[in-house]
């Protein structure tokens, strides 16, 4: 069982930047891809980014692409999530994940995820 505890997030004006971190309390923390999802309200939950077991490996959705970094620390069981030049469109839950099988855009491929922070964006 990996449990995920994120942390980050608020409020921030457009063109401003947050950071969002997630941290795992897996032994084997690099056996895991991770991912960042977002679900804004009466939308579905939307895939952010993803990141390889070793970090070696990232994924952007388009939206966030150039504006968005993933990261990971192994030696801290942390991921990451930067966001910059912030949009009103960005505000969302953000939810981080955690699977052993592969790096994947699909949520339900994730088998462990983080309670979920929000992060609102002002004109």
């Amino acid at each position: 069982q990996v449990q995920l505890v994120q942390s980050g997030g608020g409020l921030a004006q457009a063109g401003g930047s947050l950071r969002l971190s997630c941290a795992a309390s897996a032994r084997t923390f690099s056996s895991y891809a991770m991912g960042w999802f977002r679900q804004a309200p009466g939308k579905e939950r939307e895939f952010v980014a993803a990141i390889s077991m070793s970090g070696i490996n990232t994924y952007y959705a388009n939206s966030v692409k150039a504006r968005f970094t993933i990261s990971r620390d192994n030696a801290k069981n942390t991921v990451y999530l930067q966001m910059n030049s912030l949009k009103p469109e960005d505000t969302a839950v953000y939810y981080c994940a955690a699977n052993r099988q592969r790096t994947t855009m699909l949520p339900n491929e994730y088998n462990y995820w983080g309670q979920g922070t929000q992060v609102t964006v002002s004109s």
